[in-house]
C-alpha cells in the first residue's frame, strides 16, 4: 500500500487464500444437485468459462472490498478511534479479519449468483455448513490465540463485531447487484459428433 507497509502478512494471505480457493471449492463443490439446476441447458464448448452474471457480481464485490481496505488503511485509527503503541496491530488485525469475513460471507453468495435466497438448502449441504463453521472457528484461534505465528493481537467484542458486520454488507450488496440487468449466455448449442463421421441410421426400419 502507499502507507509503506501491506496491512496483511505473507502468512494471512495464504489463510485468505486457503478460504478464497481450497475450503471454498470444497464447500460449493460438494453442494446436493437441485431440480432447477439439473433442468438448466448444456453449455457449449465454446461459451466462456466466467459468464457475464460472474463478472457483474466479482466486480462490484471487489470495487467494495477494495473501497473498504482502502478506507481503513488510511483512515483506520480515526474511524475506530485508536491510539497508543498498539494501534497499528490492532487495526491490522481488524482488517485481515474483516477482509475474511468477507469473503465467508461472499461464500454464501456463491451458491446461487442469479437468485436472490442464497439459504435456500444451505442445510442441505453438510459439508457446506462444515466449512463455514470451520473457517470461523479457526479464525477466532489465528486473531485470538496465534498472534505470534500469525503477526495479530486479539481484538476487542466491538471490533469483532464491526468485521462481522463488514463482511454481512456483502449480502445485501449481493442482492442489489442481482438486480442490475445482464446479457445472458447465447442459447446451448446443440452438440454434434465432431470426429468427421455421421452417426449410423437407426429405428425400426434398419432392423
Amino acid at each position: 500500500m502507499f502507507s509503506g507497509s501491506a496491512p496483511l502478512t505473507t502468512v494471512q494471505l495464504l489463510w485468505v487464500n486457503m478460504i478464497m480457493d481450497t475450503l471454498g471449492a470444497l464447500a460449493l463443490a460438494t453442494e446436493p444437485p437441485n431440480d432447477e439446476l439439473m433442468k438448466r441447458p448444456p453449455i457449449g464448448r465454446n461459451e466462456q468459462f466466467i459468464t457475464k452474471i460472474m463478472w457483474r457480481n466479482i466486480i462490484g464485490q471487489s470495487i467494495y472490498q477494495i473501497t473498504v481496505l482502502v478506507i481503513l488503511t488510511f483512515r483506520g485509527k480515526e474511524l475506530l478511534k485508536l491510539s497508543g503503541s498498539d494501534s497499528t496491530p490492532i487495526l491490522n488485525t481488524f482488517i485481515f479479519n474483516s477482509f475474511v469475513f468477507c469473503q465467508v460471507f461472499n461464500e454464501k453468495n456463491s451458491r446461487d449468483m442469479e437468485k436472490i435466497n442464497i439459504f435456500r438448502g444451505i442445510f442441505d449441504s453438510l459439508v457446506f455448513v462444515i466449512v463455514m463453521i470451520a473457517t470461523v472457528v479457526f479464525q477466532v484461534i489465528i486473531v485470538e490465540f496465534l498472534g505470534t505465528f500469525a503477526k495479530t493481537v486479539p481484538l476487542s467484542m466491538e471490533l469483532w463485531l464491526g468485521s462481522i458486520l463488514i463482511g454481512a454488507v456483502s449480502l445485501p450488496l449481493a442482492v442489489i447487484l442481482k438486480l442490475i440487468p445482464v446479457e445472458r449466455s447465447r442459447k446451448a448449442t446443440i452438440f454434434k459428433p465432431h470426429n468427421g463421421h455421421e452417426p449410423l441410421p437407426s429405428g425400426p426400419d434398419m432392423a
